[in-house]
């Protein structure tokens, strides 16, 4: 987050220092987060539960884990299947050229876009 210095009065810099000074020492006053994950990881083997069952796969563990994987992919769609998905658009000239409505317009259905007709029109019905 940056700051244009500049734009502030002494008092709001003072504000701001003050607000610094503040979240740092709740800062260093938090344990670390592994220890803290190990406790609650601990606690519900303790009473028969697994963090994913009490917190969901959304919560923050799924998280951390979510955010780990993505970054070690190298695209986005990979090792992720997409569904086939049904023509929405026809080519009227050539039945056999359809389009999803997905990614780039055909050259068929840009060309025809250009000369003033509506996507609509191409609709499959």
């Amino acid at each position: 987050m940056a700051f244009d210095l500049d734009a502030f009065s002494p008092q709001q810099l003072d504000a701001l220092i003050t607000q610094a000074k503040q979240r740092k020492t709740m800062l260093k006053k938090r344990k670390p987060i592994a220890s803290v994950r190990k406790k609650l990881t601990e606690l519900a083997a303790a009473e028969g539960y697994s963090v994913a069952e009490l917190f969901g796969a959304g919560g923050a563990a799924g998280a951390a884990t979510r955010a780990t994987k993505s970054a070690t992919r190298s695209s986005p769609t990979k090792g992720r299947k997409l569904g086939k998905v049904p023509p929405k658009y026809r080519n009227p000239a050539n039945k056999a050229e359809t389009w999803t409505g997905r990614g780039k317009q055909p050259l068929w259905l840009a060309a025809q876009i250009k000369k003033g007709k509506k996507i609509e029109e191409f609709l499959i019905k």
